[in-house]
C-alpha cells in the first residue's frame, strides 16, 4: 500500500526507540497543513504509535491499538497481531486506508491491513511516501557509533523531507527507553 502525504520512521539503537514524524497533510497535490502530529505516545509513555494514511482511518486504527495494548498489557507484539487480524476480518476495518509503526522500548513493528506484522532486521523501517528516504538514510546513519537513535530519526526524516514533496522539515520525535 503506497501512502503519500507523509513520512515515519522508527530507529532502535544502543536500547533506545525513536520515532519521527513530518507535519505535512496533504490533499491531493495541495499541502493543507504543515503541523500535524502522526506520532504519538500511549500507554503512559511505554509506547510510540506513527500512522500515515488517510487520517480518519488512522485515528481509527489507532483506538483499536490502544484497545488492543489494555487487553494484553502493553505487549506490542501480540496488540499488533491481534489488530492485524481484527483489520482483515472486520468488514468496516478492512477499507482504512492507513499503516501504522508502533514500538515500544524492545521492538518495533509495521502493521498494514493486509495482514503484515513486521519486525525490522535492521533497526530501522519507514512507512509513508518519504518512507523508503528516511529509511535508507537511516541505515547509513545507524553505522555512526556516535548518533543516538533520536539523532539517526531527526537527521533521516531532514534527508527525506528534501527528498519527497509530500515530507516536510516540522519534524516531531518521540522517544521510548
Amino acid at each position: 500500500m503506497k501512502m503519500h502525504g507523509t513520512t515515519i520512521l522508527a530507529v532502535k539503537k544502543d536500547g533506545m526507540v525513536a520515532m519521527a514524524g513530518d507535519g505535512q497533510v496533504t490533499f491531493g497535490e495541495t499541502a493543507m497543513k504543515g503541523n500535524a502530529r502522526k506520532v504519538r505516545t500511549t500507554a503512559e509513555g511505554r509506547v510510540v504509535v506513527g500512522f500515515a494514511g488517510a487520517t480518519a482511518d488512522a485515528f481509527t486504527l489507532l483506538e483499536h491499538f490502544e484497545g488492543q495494548l489494555k487487553t494484553y498489557d502493553n505487549d506490542i507484539a501480540r496488540a499488533s497481531v491481534e489488530l492485524a487480524k481484527q483489520w482483515r476480518m472486520d468488514k468496516l476495518l478492512r477499507r482504512l486506508e492507513a499503516m501504522l509503526l508502533v514500538a515500544d522500548a524492545h521492538r518495533i513493528f509495521l502493521v498494514s491491513g493486509t495482514g503484515d506484522v513486521v519486525e525490522p532486521e535492521k533497526g530501522a523501517i519507514g512507512i509513508g511516501s518519504g518512507g523508503n528516504y528516511a529509511y535508507a538514510a537511516a541505515l547509513a546513519y545507524l553505522e555512526n557509533p556516535a548518533l543516538s537513535a533520536r539523532e539517526v530519526a531527526q537527521k533521516s526524516l531532514e534527508i527525506a523531507a528534501g527528498i519527497c514533496i509530500y515530507t516536510n522539515n516540522n519534524i516531531i520525535v518521540e522517544e521510548v527507553k
